[in-house]
C-alpha cells in the first residue's frame, strides 16, 4: 500500500507540474530526442508497437486471458484481471476529462483525436502487462523463467509508451503519468482483494 501512495504522489506531482507548464522544456527536449532517431523502418516498428497499446489489442488480450483463467476456474484471478483492465480505460478518461491536456502539434506520424494527458495507451500498456506478471509469477518456474517474464513485459511497455512520443501524439510527461497511474491502480486493486480474502 506504501508503494501504491508513492506512486499516487508521483503522479499527482508530475499533474501539478504539467497544469503549471513546468515540463514543457523536458517534454520538448525529449520529444526531438527521441524523433531524432526517425527512419522508415523504426517507423514500421513503432506502428507495431502502439497497436499492441491498442484498445482493440487489450481487449483480445483480455479476452483470451478471461477464457484461460475461466478453465483453470481461477475466479479471484479473473476478479483482478476484470477490474484492473476494465478500469484503466474509464480512469484514463476520466483524467483526460479533468485535465484535457492538448496534443502536441510538432511532428505527427499518425493522426488521432483526443485529450493527451495522460496517455492512454501508457496506461493500458501498464496495467495489462503489469497484472499479468502478477497473474502468472507464481507458475513461471526459477530466476530465469520470471527475469525472463519480467524483461518482456518491461520491454512491451516501455516500448508501447515511447512509440506514443516517437509518433507525436504524447508529451513524454503523458507517457510517465499515465505509467504512474496505471501502477498506482494495479497494485491498489490488488491489495484490495489480498485484504478481502484475508478477512473472508
Amino acid at each position: 500500500m506504501l508503494c501504491a501512495i508513492l506512486l499516487l504522489f508521483s503522479f499527482c506531482s508530475i499533474a501539478i507540474l504539467v497544469k503549471a507548464q513546468k515540463l514543457s522544456g523536458f517534454d520538448l527536449a525529449a520529444i526531438h530526442f527521441i524523433q531524432g532517431f526517425e527512419s522508415k523502418q523504426l517507423t514500421s516498428v513503432m506502428k507495431f508497437f502502439t497497436q499492441l497499446g491498442s484498445f482493440s489489442s487489450v481487449m483480445m488480450i483480455f479476452l483470451l486471458v478471461l477464457v484461460i483463467l475461466g478453465l483453470y476456474k481461477s475466479k479471484v484471478k479473473m476478479l483482478i484481471f476484470g477490474v484492473v483492465v476494465l478500469g484503466t480505460p474509464l480512469i484514463n478518461e476520466m483524467l483526460k476529462l479533468a485535465f484535457q491536456r492538448s496534443r502536441p502539434h510538432l511532428h505527427r506520424l499518425i493522426e488521432i483525436g483526443g485529450y493527451s494527458f495522460p496517455s492512454g495507451h501508457s496506461m493500458n500498456a501498464a496495467s495489462v502487462y503489469g497484472v499479468l506478471v502478477y497473474l502468472l509469477w507464481k507458475h513461471v518456474p526459477g530466476k530465469v523463467g520470471r527475469t525472463v517474464l519480467l524483461s518482456i513485459s518491461c520491454l512491451f511497455i516501455l516500448m508501447i509508451g515511447v512509440s506514443r512520443i516517437y509518433l507525436g501524439v504524447h508529451y513524454p510527461s503523458d507517457v510517465i503519468a499515465g505509467y504512474l497511474a496505471s501502477s498506482f491502480w494495479v497494485i491498489a486493486v490488488i491489495w484490495l482483494f489480498h485484504k478481502y480474502l484475508r478477512r473472508a
